[in-house]
């Protein structure tokens, strides 16, 4: 069964919102076996809106569409429905109780006329109830092509999809099976991995591909495996991960599909029941970012300070102020002090610092650009790495952030040997 996703709306195109909808509803499709073959961002206009439904038209199984379903004029998502389907607009009385009483209950107002409006729906359209909202989602097959509108606000659309939409698909129709198996890799390139792995990938069964997923210093290993066996296909994933593990197992960290560096190094934290602060400079707090991005992470991560500044570093963490003078801000011992201050400062059983320099320019530092010092302080002491991780900047921070937490990892599972 295939699948294309449409999001209608001339804030994506002019780049004033992210489109995030198309990546949940396209993950929330694979997970019941409904492949997306293609994804299409178009302006809130009539004629773009029939052309793109009239090419998807019998080409797909299922058009997913979001956005366009406001109480403005400006929403035209329904009259366009109404034309493209020879349909008119209805008013659904069960839609509207529930606006009116959405208002009630929830927002201690009366409904107006034009949030009442939104039960006005194409007459031959099947319902999909928004717990959250006013605007419902619609269903209506035309030939071979069932076309599904949904609101564009992302909580709206995602409880809709949950609750409604995917309980119907797995109702209505047969689906294959398709399982993926993410392999984390840490410390190599994409090329240097997939020399590595030639003979195997060359070897994997026609019913499993492999999709590389680089990223800085990091490589994520995608295996999809589809077919109408699960039991087959997990068993083939299980043998095939075996024998990579044989060949990169020094590079794997993780196995389970989107866990992140940071995911994996959070779990293993709360798991031995330790915690972790951090001292930033060249990293400007990302690593703090990307820890506390996960749900969860007050149970090990203490805190950070975020020291950009020398004269931070000295008053706050307390680094002498004659090493920075003797050996610069961007060296080992500062890199080691600043880990270690952090660590009792916060009280943390581990502790990561970083500082460098991210470029463009030198400034007042000596140090190359590109160049970053790690440190990792626990009980056990403290170890310190020497980088160069080149240009652009952005590039510096990601690496820095990712090998940070490289390192992190590899310390926690010394320290519990």
């Amino acid at each position: 069964m295939k699948a294309a996703i449409l999001t209608i709306g001339d804030e994506i195109l002019i780049g004033q919102i992210v489109d995030t909808n198309s990546s949940f509803i396209a993950k929330s499709l694979d997970k019941i076996g409904i492949e997306v073959c293609e994804m299409q961002s178009i302006a809130d206009d009539k004629q773009a809106i029939l052309e793109a439904f009239a090419r998807f038209q019998d080409r797909v199984d299922l058009v997913l569409i979001t956005g366009g379903l406001g109480p403005t004029k400006d929403d035209i998502t329904k009259h366009t429905f109404c034309e493209y389907f020879d349909d008119e607009l209805q008013r659904n009385l069960v839609v509207e109780q529930h606006v009116i009483n959405l208002f009630q209950q929830k927002l201690k107002l009366v409904a107006s006329q034009v949030n009442k409006d939104q039960a006005l729906v194409p007459s031959r359209c099947e319902i999909l109830h928004n717990e959250f909202g006013t605007a419902p989602g619609m269903w209506m097959r035309k030939s071979k092509t069932v076309f599904v509108s949904l609101p564009g606000v992302p909580y709206e659309m995602k409880a809709i999809v949950a609750n409604e939409l995917v309980p119907k698909l797995v109702r209505e129709y047969q689906r294959p099976y398709i399982i993926h198996q993410t392999i984390l890799t840490y410390g190599q390139g994409e090329s240097r991995v997939a020399e590595r792995i030639e003979d195997w990938e060359n070897n994997l069964p026609s019913f499993i591909k492999l999709a590389y997923l680089p990223s800085p210093g990091r490589v994520r290993l995608r295996l999809s495996a589809r077919g109408t066996d699960k039991g087959i296909l997990k068993s083939a994933l299980q043998e095939n991960i075996a024998q990579l593990n044989v060949l990169i197992g020094d590079i794997i960290v993780g196995f389970e599909e989107e866990d992140t560096i940071e995911v994996v190094v959070g779990r293993l934290l709360q798991k031995q029941q330790l915690t972790l602060a951090t001292a930033e400079s060249c990293t400007g707090g990302k690593i703090s970012q990307v820890l506390t991005a996960k749900a969860g992470a007050s149970a090990y991560f203490k805190g950070s300070v975020v020291c950009y500044s020398t004269e931070v570093k000295e008053t706050v963490l307390g680094i002498d102020a004659q090493l920075i003078q003797k050996q610069g801000v961007v060296s080992a011992a500062v890199a080691v002090q600043m880990a270690e201050n952090v660590r009792q400062v916060l009280k943390s059983d581990f502790a990561i610092a970083t500082t460098g320099n991210a470029g463009p320019s030198l400034g007042d530092e000596s140090a190359p650009l590109g160049t970053v010092f790690i440190a990792i302080a626990s009980v056990q002491g403290t170890v310190v790495e020497e980088f160069s991780f080149g240009q652009p900047r952005e590039k510096v921070i990601d690496r820095a952030v990712n090998k940070s937490l490289e390192l992190l990892q590899k310390e926690i599972l010394k320290n519990l040997d």
